[in-house]
């Protein structure tokens, strides 16, 4: 399937009231979404040969040496699927940063999800140790946000 067809794809989707759109052509597959009025494409990864699966199946087996320091505090884990912000709008200052005093209550990020702004508070007083989300991060439920000791 050539950009062509997909750019074609797209319009009649922007023209028509779709909200999704999925098409599979061999071992091509093209996942259209409306998000708001904008249309997005996603494309797939390429296909890995055999050959370089069973490469990356060994070395998925050997072990993952990390040499962050092991958390010693509190973690804040998220309560939801969303998004993650630092800061309540991208001009704004970051509602906490690393060695700030916090005390429960005190707003330190925001989730979004479902277009939703969700503002997390801090669960524990203490200082925050670590930060361990990047900002516009996906991230999973219960998934450790900071530490806090």
């Amino acid at each position: 399937m050539d950009l062509d067809k997909i750019s074609k794809l797209v319009e009649m989707m922007e023209a028509s009231s779709l909200t999704e759109l999925s098409l599979e052509q061999g071992e091509v597959k093209v996942c259209l979404k409306r998000q708001g009025q904008t249309v997005i494409a996603e494309a797939p990864s390429p296909v890995m040969p055999a050959q370089n699966i069973q490469q990356s199946q060994q070395t998925a087996d050997a072990p993952i040496e990390t040499t962050a320091p092991a958390a010693t505090g509190h973690s804040v884990k998220s309560p939801m699927v969303g998004t993650f912000y630092r800061a309540p709008s991208p001009n704004s200052q970051p509602f906490i940063e690393i060695g700030q005093s916090v005390k429960p209550g005190d707003t330190i990020c925001i989730i979004e999800a479902m277009k939703m702004m969700n503002q997390i508070e801090a669960d524990k007083a203490g200082t925050v140790e670590a930060i361990l989300v990047e900002d516009g991060q996906p991230v999973e439920f219960d998934q450790p946000l900071f530490t806090i000791v």
